[in-house]
């Protein structure tokens, strides 16, 4: 025999002040919770729209990133020749050799990060079809110019369209502001890889190159010949593994750290929901007696208190969800950890994440409302009429 639901909803009208208190304390864990979901989310979308699974990228053996790499031009240009990269219409191979460069420049705020200067070929542009201009013009070569990622702009002064800014020992213009479908590099400064070479003593020099296939399996199939050549003493990925790499190692430390501080804050609120159902019980002593008294069983008391935990948790669900929408598409920075530079990019709320912060109001309020539930369920019922 179980107790009419509409019995709970009842008692949770009557007693609004502490449900509502119990609901505001739960839905900030599910607001913090969402928040760091989304981080992740935006970071995992940033990194993965920078990889192409048709692009190949080189790094010096054993380098982890483009900032450890570093190797001679010349190797870019015999890689450039190999069978399987892609040309223009021009019949010029699709490849560009990049060199990257991180430069401490100060945000609008004060603080200070390290921004990364990508010195590109005119051929990175037919190898990342994502990158448009959507202000201004492309840099020209030998003419000290740049031009910046739209996300990094709004967050940088110095890097506002026409400023002049100092890299290294030369003066660059910001002649453009680009797009890059959203992926990392709208966190860069592109320039000619002659000029920033030259600007910080880096000529000749490649920090890693990166080619253009005609298909995925072109690609792995060029990744095979170049790790297979000794002479180059070079490794290779296919782009999206290396973005990959970089999401996991930057992402995680969001989601560890901002899921250890949910769990603090849902304790607390654990403890907020069990003390509203402490109250309660001890409110409907002799309801729960004469309950019984009228033949329900212990676990009908019991299922009774859960669900009105579990319908409190709901509700704090649904405001954190509610709170948490404005989260979307906010964009943001943080440090790059295997590049060690600044990586901007907008928060995503999906469906997925809404629904866990959900789930975890609800797990949170069964939680906090188990032992009162267990206490209203096992205790005598003279004991709970006598109250």
């Amino acid at each position: 025999m179980r107790i009419p639901l509409k019995y709970n909803v009842r008692n949770l009208i009557e007693r609004r002040g502490t449900m509502l208190l119990t609901i505001a304390s739960i839905a900030f864990v599910v607001l913090v919770y969402i928040g760091v979901l989304s981080l992740s989310a935006g970071l995992d979308r940033a990194f993965g729209e920078s990889g192409d699974p048709r692009n190949v990228i080189v790094l010096r053996d054993g380098a982890h990133s483009e900032t450890e790499s570093g190797f001679p031009m010349e190797r870019h240009r015999e890689m450039a020749a190999l069978p399987g990269v892609e040309h223009d219409a021009q019949g010029n191979p699709l490849a560009s050799g990049e060199v990257l460069i991180l430069q401490i420049l100060t945000r609008e705020n004060g603080s200070e990060t390290n921004v990364a200067l990508r010195g590109v070929e005119e051929a990175a542009f037919g190898v990342r079809p994502k990158v448009r201009i959507v202000e201004g013009r492309r840099f020209e070569p030998g003419k000290g110019e740049v031009i910046v990622g739209d996300l990094l702009a709004k967050r940088f002064p110095e890097l506002q369209m026409g400023r002049e800014i100092l890299f290294g020992r030369i003066h660059f213009r910001v002649v453009g502001l680009f797009d890059a479908g959203g992926g990392s590099f709208s966190s860069e400064v592109w320039g000619a890889v002659q000029d920033l070479g030259n600007a910080f003593q880096r000529q000749n020099y490649c920090s890693s190159s990166l080619l253009r296939t005609a298909s995925e399996q072109d690609a792995k199939a060029l990744v095979a010949r170049i790790e297979g050549d000794q002479r180059l003493n070079l490794q290779a990925q296919v782009e999206p593994e290396y973005y990959k790499s970089q999401a996991q190692a930057t992402g995680t430390q969001f989601v560890v750290l901002g899921t250890m501080l949910a769990i603090m804050m849902a304790f607390g609120a654990c403890f907020a929901a069990a003390n509203t159902m402490y109250a309660q019980v001890a409110a409907r002593s002799a309801e729960i007696g004469t309950l019984r008294a009228l033949g329900y069983p212990r676990r009908s008391v019991l299922g009774a208190f859960l669900l009105e935990a579990a319908f409190l948790g709901a509700l704090a669900g649904l405001l954190g969800v509610l709170l948490s929408l404005p989260l979307n598409g906010i964009t943001t920075g943080t440090t790059n950890f295997v590049t060690f530079s600044e990586i901007t990019f907008g928060l995503r709320t999906s469906p997925q994440i809404l629904l866990q912060g959900v789930l975890l109001a609800i797990a949170t309020g069964i939680l906090g409302g188990l032992v009162p539930a267990w206490s209203a369920a096992r205790r005598p019922i003279a004991t709970l009429l006598r109250e």
